[in-house]
């Protein structure tokens, strides 16, 4: 990062963020990429450059977009969401078609955009089967609508898949993918799709405050990270997968190891057992997990060793059965 050559990024002037813009377009097999600062800035210059205050998105029940982003897709694209797919977290063409709400209805809002997040986060890190991403794809753009990727976690989906990242985005129009997840770089995201989509992607960047300058430290860390990191993953991986096969012997979770995609573990929690006061134990236990709702997420990742996971699943159990 002290290394890195830097310009200023605004007029398209660093070095370093240019070649890391070019190798994730190819990465993704896609025709350009942008620099940006956070994932949720992605996701809400995404729905302002592909949709129009007041259309309707079609997402995953559980989704970031909606749950996670303080509300700012109503605020910053003026758009409204139809969730769909139960506690999966994805949903299939069948369902998709049936939500699809037309352009030109005097009462409904128009469905213009269906985002599908992969590896989903609320649904525990469930890496959304190939077959079903380019079928939705399909029946979107059969109906005029366009796809969007969320793919915060694409490199754990595509590890999860055993496919390349392009593979799995090659039928959406617009992606995005995160440094700061799984790979460990200290911050940072891209958007990808069609050159003319990026310049006014471009813009709505500027508008939300995500034009930076000497950002090229950033894009040296994520090139660092896509060089020595990707790897790592699959470690990640076999270790929640571990972890949920302590964690699932215990009566006080819920929790079946086969859903364990990628490196998220979602505990759900037997009746009575409460989620704040086992995150509380956890971290007085030096294990750091998070509540979401009356369930407890993990994460694995590649600062903690197989052997801490294995210890932190155990110190988990004596968490929940305390209650």
């Amino acid at each position: 990062m002290a290394a890195a050559a830097v310009g200023d990024d605004q007029f398209g002037e660093d070095p370093s963020v240019n070649r890391l813009q070019e190798r994730v377009a190819d990465l993704l097999g896609k025709e350009a990429a942008l620099w940006v600062p956070t994932g949720t800035m992605a996701n809400q210059i995404a729905l302002r450059t592909m949709t129009r205050p007041g259309d309707d998105v079609i997402v995953a029940a559980g989704a970031h977009v909606v749950w996670s982003e303080t509300g700012a897709s109503a605020a910053n694209a003026g758009v409204q969401f139809t969730e769909l797919g139960g506690t999966t977290g994805y949903f299939d063409a069948d369902e998709l078609a049936a939500a699809i709400k037309p352009r030109d209805h005097v009462i409904l809002p128009p469905t213009t955009l269906v985002s599908v997040e992969t590896t989903h986060n609320r649904a525990g890190g469930v890496s959304v089967p190939p077959s079903v991403l380019k079928d939705v794809c399909s029946v979107a753009s059969q109906a005029g609508v366009a796809a969007y990727l969320d793919g915060a976690r694409l490199w754990n989906a595509a590890v999860a898949a055993e496919r390349s990242p392009a593979e799995l985005a090659e039928t959406f129009d617009l992606v995005w993918v995160a440094f700061s997840k799984g790979l460990g770089a200290p911050g940072g995201s891209m958007l990808a799709g069609p050159a003319e989509m990026m310049s006014r992607a471009n813009r709505h960047r500027r508008m939300l405050g995500g034009a930076m300058r000497q950002v090229g430290v950033f894009a040296a860390a994520a090139e660092h990270a896509l060089d020595h990191h990707l790897d790592d993953l699959r470690t990640d991986h076999d270790n929640a997968r571990a972890m949920a096969e302590i964690l699932s012997a215990s009566s006080a979770i819920e929790l079946d190891p086969e859903r364990v995609d990628s490196n998220i573990v979602m505990l759900g929690l037997a009746p009575g057992v409460d989620a704040a006061r086992v995150v509380e134990r956890a971290g007085q236990a030096g294990v750091a997990v998070f509540a979401v709702g009356e369930r407890v997420r993990a994460v694995t990742h590649r600062d903690v060793t197989t052997e801490q996971c294995l210890e932190g699943a155990r110190l988990l159990v004596e968490a929940a059965e305390a209650d």
